[in-house]
């Protein structure tokens, strides 16, 4: 699954009730459960295997997403929601198998160097949320109901005087956003968030420009866990700040199992309900 730390503010919407008042001690705790909350499930994410769809203006790919030995495997099963032909099926069992058995096999340094680039990623996320309460000033703005979810609505604009503890919060100043939190369970149903300035990352020639926009949503998987369902990502940088660069992604995650538990033909076209 990807790490998508930025992704947990948002872009201006319609709420059902503009008018509502919350006082801002509550906004703060409500905030602040949800922060916890959203942690608690991120942490035990990597107990789970699943099915990953990956939209490109191009076409699609589906993948099994297996935690194998200390980091994720995707697994092909399927291109442009057609099965893979016999040859390249039994390719990518083959180099399953092989990876399976590369990975059991390895030494301790060679396991540690593997999983770092993902532990790093999972690191950044816990201190986004860290980073979240500071960093930005959530103001209530209504109720609505998201999928069948009662869920509180907050606005989000940048905290005046926050100081970025990393080069990765430094995207934060420059964005605000919208969060739907489950009104029963503190979840996040849906993030959105929007770059409205100019963000220039230290230590980089680089700048992350207006326009770039990121959605997150959240379903429960079982009753006490809820995970990513799909996010959607447009972003616009500009490298030595001359030479523009986009990109786009937009993933749809299901058929979440514990590890060892997932049988790759569930990912299938067909096995896609809408529903994680």
């Amino acid at each position: 699954m990807f790490s998508r730390p930025i992704a947990l503010l948002i872009l201006p919407l319609f709420s059902a009730c503009s008018l509502c008042q919350m006082p801002p001690e509550q906004t703060r705790e409500i905030i602040r459960r949800s922060a916890q909350a959203t942690q608690a499930d991120w942490d035990r994410a990597p107990g789970f295997d699943f099915c990953e769809v990956d939209k490109t203006k191009t076409g699609s790919r589906t993948s099994a997403v297996l935690m194998i030995e200390g980091s994720p495997y995707y697994r092909v099963v399927q291109a442009n929601s057609v099965d893979l032909p016999p040859a390249q099926e039994a390719a990518e069992q083959k180099r399953l198998a092989s990876t399976i058995q590369r990975r059991q096999h390895e030494t301790s340094d060679e396991r540690a160097k593997r999983t770092a680039q993902y532990q790093k990623e999972r690191h950044g996320d816990r201190e986004l949320l860290e980073q979240l309460t500071e960093a930005m000033n959530f103001t209530f703005v209504g109720q609505e109901v998201v999928d069948s979810h009662l869920v509180d609505v907050f606005e989000a604009v940048p905290r005046a005087g926050y100081v970025p503890k990393s080069m990765q919060m430094q995207v934060l100043p420059g964005m605000k956003g919208k969060l739907w939190i489950d009104h029963t369970s503190f979840r996040w149903v849906k993030v959105q968030a929007e770059v409205v300035k100019p963000v220039s990352i230290a230590g980089f020639l680089a700048r992350v420009e207006p326009g770039t926009r990121f959605e997150l949503q959240e379903r429960p998987i079982n009753p006490s866990i809820w995970l990513a369902h799909v996010f959607t990502m447009q972003s616009r940088a500009k490298i030595l700040f001359l030479i523009s660069k986009s990109s786009e992604a937009n993933e749809t995650y299901f058929n979440y199992k514990p590890n060892g538990t997932l049988s790759i033909n569930t990912c299938k076209s067909s096995g896609i309900s809408g529903r994680p």
